[in-house]
């Protein structure tokens, strides 16, 4: 059957793509809060450069919908010059017409001149990657476990678990590769997703459970005590922030003027991104300052579920390392006070973040698998030169789609 790629108008509705979003998901019962996504389309909208969101729909004759993708503006400060690059997102096709993934990608890079994307998809990127996108790198994924119950199961050697007949232990999240799949190695877009079971848990009894978080809980309070002091071997106090203010748009071209390439994330876009209408909203914001400047922030959010801490920002003064120390330690309490079971953070090292040692003296670890991949393509070739070195970039998984969808 003829399918044919046409762009949506700003008038339609998301309910266009809603059948299409359970029909390729039938496994995740959010993608039927179909409210959520008419909410989501309205908030991508209301971003100042909002007018430039742009949705295809891969059509059959019939007008059954059966692929989508959007293009999301947003504004990022390359080489001190404001550019505004798009990201692809909500990118979704039916079994049976892969071929169209690579359609609505191909009329993507058409249509937008810049790109920036921060993915996880072996799949995606290897599609973005073939169109002209550079892999600039992988960006680091630091979690530290709060709470026992998370602890999985140990992992049983390939040869072993074939011998015992066991399944496979690793689940991917929706779309996302294995652990040991890197762009390069993915499967081709026009494969199906395949969903493997869950990694379990180990089943310790509720007094174990108990005693050994008491006891990590102490622990973290030893590693943090007099961590993040400042020159004066005075520790820096964290405080709560209820506004974005003129603090963050100096804090931000205090950086950018470090950082060759950053996301434009002054008080105008904070406020769009984790403000009233976002789909984070609330989040908790962590700060350091001294008297009226700001040194850094956090910006904190725990999954609906209570169970998963994500920092989905943290962004420090250049040259300001005990900033960033401060804003770990506190981080690291207010997850245990609310309940969370593990942190996760997904971040470029980088002069405006903690460095891995930091992360290391509170008991983070690095995690291999479900890492986030940094990919870009400017028009301008020096700019494009400059994006595509990882090391030139200042960058948090919450600067970009990749957690929009995070409730």
């Amino acid at each position: 059957m003829k399918v044919t790629i046409r762009e949506m108008g700003n008038d339609e509705p998301d309910s266009v793509v809603a059948g299409l979003r359970i029909a390729a998901y039938p496994h995740f019962p959010e993608v039927r809060q179909t409210r959520f996504y008419e909410d989501l389309y309205r908030w991508y909208r209301s971003h100042p450069a909002g007018d430039q969101v742009r949705r295809w729909v891969a059509e059959t004759e019939a007008g059954e919908v059966v692929g989508h993708l959007n293009a999301i503006p947003q504004y990022y400060r390359v080489d001190g010059r404001r550019v505004v690059a798009h990201t692809p997102g909500d990118y979704m096709v039916l079994p049976g017409y892969g071929f169209q993934a690579f359609s609505l990608m191909r009329r993507f890079f058409r249509n937008t001149e810049n790109f920036v994307a921060c993915d996880m998809v072996p799949a995606v990127i290897a599609v973005e990657n073939r169109l002209g996108a550079t892999v600039a790198g992988e960006l680091q994924y630091a979690a530290k476990l709060l709470n026992v119950s998370r602890l999985p199961v140990p992992s049983v050697p390939g040869p072993l678990r074939r011998t015992l007949n066991l399944s496979d232990q690793f689940a991917p999240a929706r779309g996302y590769g294995s652990p040991d799949q890197t762009p390069e190695t993915g499967q081709d877009a026009e494969d199906e997703p395949v969903l493997l079971p869950m990694r379990p848990r180990i089943p310790l009894p509720k007094p174990v459970k108990s005693v050994l978080n008491r006891a990590l809980g102490a622990l973290d309070e030893a590693l943090g005590k007099g961590y993040g002091k400042d020159g004066r071997n005075k520790q820096l106090e964290v405080e709560e922030i209820e506004t974005f203010d003129e603090s963050f748009d100096e804090l931000f071209e205090k950086v950018a003027a470090v950082v060759p390439c950053i996301p434009e994330k002054d008080s105008a876009f904070l406020r769009w991104r984790y403000g009233p209408g976002s789909p984070q909203y609330p989040v908790k914001v962590l700060g350091v300052k001294k008297g009226r400047s700001l040194l850094g922030y956090a910006v904190l959010k725990t999954l609906h579920t209570g169970e998963d801490g994500f920092v989905l920002d943290l962004t420090t003064l250049p040259g300001h390392r005990e900033a960033a120390r401060a804003l770990l330690r506190e981080t690291v309490r207010y997850f245990r006070k609310a309940g969370a079971h593990i942190i996760r953070y997904r971040y470029l090292s980088s002069p405006a973040s903690p460095a891995p040692e930091d992360l290391r003296r509170l008991g983070y670890f690095q995690r291999k698998g479900r890492r986030n991949w940094l990919l870009v393509r400017f028009a301008d070739r020096s700019l494009n030169e400059l994006g595509s070195d990882l090391d030139n970039w200042s960058y948090n998984v919450g600067d970009g789609e990749a957690t929009f969808w995070i409730r």
